[in-house]
């Protein structure tokens, strides 16, 4: 749903343009941690199998399992609120919301896991992205459908009018214009 340019939507305009440059700096700040070259000794190999590199973070113990997992866990998980923010959606679809971050959440995770086959001493690891994109789920259920229901209820300039769904907006703002004109005497082409 588009946003309408009035003196009141300025400020979903604004929160719009905040998500936009929050989600911007995130995946800078991401790219630049994982597609960096590493000076490493040796490179392990790729994982392609699922669990098998959760398995082995666990196998180190509890406390250098929870900084692995947690670190893949949380890399993308600020996506989760920052993907929504900037699409400035605040009547949509719960489920609609949850897949369409899901799917972009997942698709950038892949995307990374995918430049690093070209970056030194970075290994491609399944496990990464299942990870990544589980944070995105886990924030995203936790936190977007509050602070959407907390927006409605508190009513924003140029939001607490806006419809729920595109097809009220269609509805809503197309007049009855009657039938189409015609000019008379003109008779149609053999």
């Amino acid at each position: 749903m588009g946003v309408r340019h009035s003196s009141d939507g300025q400020t979903v305009i604004h929160f719009r343009a905040a998500g936009v440059t929050l989600l911007v700096a995130h995946l800078l700040f991401v790219g630049w941690l994982t597609l960096r070259p590493l000076d490493v000794p040796w490179i392990t190999a790729a994982n392609f199998e699922p669990l098998a590199g959760i398995r082995a973070d666990l196998a180190l113990g509890p406390a250098e399992a929870a900084r692995r997992i947690g670190g893949a866990l949380f890399l993308l998980a600020p996506l989760g609120v920052l993907l929504p923010m900037a699409g400035g959606r605040i009547f949509v679809s719960p489920w609609v919301s949850l897949l369409r971050t899901v799917a972009a959440g997942a698709l950038i995770s892949l995307a990374i896991e995918l430049g690093q086959t070209g970056v030194p001493g970075q290994v491609v690891d399944i496990d990464s992205l299942l990870l990544n994109t589980t944070g995105v789920v886990l924030v995203h259920l936790l936190v977007v459908p509050l602070c959407r229901a907390r927006l409605r209820r508190r009513g924003l300039p140029g939001v607490r009018d806006l419809p729920c769904y595109r097809h009220e907006t269609r509805l809503r703002d197309e007049a009855p214009q009657g039938s189409t004109p015609t000019i008379t005497g003109v008779g149609l082409a053999p």
